[in-house]
C-alpha cells in the first residue's frame, strides 16, 4: 500500500464515517474495497491527523476500544467541513493543476473540473487571467475510452499516427497509465508486437479499440518522465562532444565552456532549464552529436528521433 492510494481513500473515508456513525469495520472495508487490517491501518494514521498544534483538542479522535469491537466511532473531524480559505497565490496554483488537469480530463471528470475551474477563477478575479496550461492531449474522447481499458484492465488496439512521415500503424497494447510530458499527453503501454514498454502520444491516436482480452502481468510500469532535470532548481549543466557540423551551436548559444579536443572534437558545456528545447536542439543536430552528458539528457530526443524512423 502506498500513499498515493492511501490518502484518497482517507480523504473519502472521514465524510464517510461522519455521515454513519457507529459504522461496522468489515461493512467499511468492503465499501472502500481493502482489508480490514488495511482498514485499521488507515485508522491509526487518521489518529495523528488534524488541525495544526497536535494538541489533543486538534486532532481527529478514534475509539480504539470500539474498534476492537469491530465498531468505528470517528469524533472531533468537524473541522474538514468548514470552508477552506486559499491565499491567492493558493488559489492560482489550484487554476493551473486543474487546467491541467482538463487537458487530460475525458468526457465525464471534464464538466467537473471545468466548473471547480471557473469558482476558483471567480474567486481569484483579474489575477486568473494570467493563467495558461497547453497540453497536446488528443481528444476527450479518445482518451476516456484509453482510462475505461486501463480501469478494466483490457487489451486494446490503437489507430497511431507515429512517424513524422505520416505512417499508421495499429499496434495491439495493455494500456497502463496515463501522463503529461513536455507539453505532451502520453499513453504509456505494453507494445504485444515489440514485447516492451512503450509511450504513445495521444494527440497521435486517432481511434481505440477494445480487443476483450486481459491484460498480461509485465511487471511494474516505467516512470513516464525522463528525471534528468527534475530535481534542478533551476538550470542543468550537460556536456556535448561534437561533430564538425555541430560547432555551429557554440556561437548561436550560450555557453559555460567551450573545448576542442583531438579529432576535430568540440566539447561544449551548457545550462539547460528547458528539456523540450534542449531535445528540439539534440534532434536537429542529429549525427553531429558525439556524445551526451549526463546520458538520460538525451533520452527524450533519442525516443522522439525512434518513433519518427517508425516501427
Amino acid at each position: 500500500m502506498t500513499s498515493a492510494s492511501q490518502v484518497p481513500r482517507l480523504l473519502a473515508l472521514v465524510p464517510y464515517l461522519q455521515a454513519h456513525p457507529d459504522a461496522d469495520l468489515a461493512q467499511t472495508a468492503s465499501v472502500f474495497a481493502v482489508t480490514q487490517k488495511q482498514l485499521v491501518a488507515d485508522l491509526k494514521v487518521l489518529w495523528f491527523c488534524g488541525l495544526p498544534g497536535g494538541a489533543p483538542g486538534d486532532l481527529i479522535e478514534v475509539d480504539m476500544d470500539a474498534l476492537a469491537s469491530g465498531r468505528i466511532r470517528l469524533t472531533n473531524a468537524e473541522f474538514l467541513a468548514r470552508p477552506q480559505r486559499f491565499t491567492p497565490e493558493e488559489a492560482l496554483s489550484l487554476i493551473v493543476a486543474l487546467r491541467a488537469i482538463e487537458e487530460m480530463a475525458d468526457a465525464e471528470l471534464g464538466p467537473a473540473v471545468r466548473s471547480a475551474r471557473a469558482k476558483l477563477e471567480a474567486a481569484v478575479g483579474a489575477g486568473a487571467d494570467r493563467v495558461d496550461v497547453d497540453v497536446s492531449a488528443g481528444h476527450e474522447v479518445i482518451r476516456g475510452r484509453l482510462a475505461d481499458a486501463i480501469l478494466a484492465g483490457t487489451a486494446i488496439r490503437l489507430s497511431y499516427h507515429g512517424a513524422s512521415r505520416g505512417v499508421a500503424t495499429e499496434p495491439i497494447v495493455d494500456p497502463a497509465g496515463l501522463g503529461t510530458r513536455d507539453g505532451y499527453g502520453y499513453l504509456t503501454a505494453w507494445a504485444h508486437e515489440r514485447s516492451a514498454w512503450r509511450t504513445y502520444r495521444l494527440d497521435r491516436i486517432v481511434a481505440v479499440e477494445p480487443t476483450g482480452e486481459p491484460v498480461g502481468d509485465h511487471g511494474p510500469a516505467p516512470a513516464l518522465a525522463s528525471g534528468w532535470l527534475d530535481q534542478r532548481p533551476d538550470a542543468a549543466e550537460v556536456t556535448l562532444d561534437l561533430r564538425p557540423a555541430g560547432h555551429w551551436i557554440t556561437e548561436y548559444h550560450p555557453m559555460v565552456s567551450v573545448e576542442r579536443l583531438p579529432g576535430d572534437i568540440v566539447r561544449a558545456r551548457l545550462l539547460v532549464a528547458d528539456p523540450a528545447w534542449f531535445r528540439r536542439l539534440l534532434l536537429r543536430l542529429g549525427p553531429a552529436v558525439a556524445r551526451v552528458d549526463p546520458p538520460e539528457a538525451a533520452a527524450s530526443a533519442i525516443e522522439a528521433a525512434r518513433e519518427a524512423l517508425g516501427p
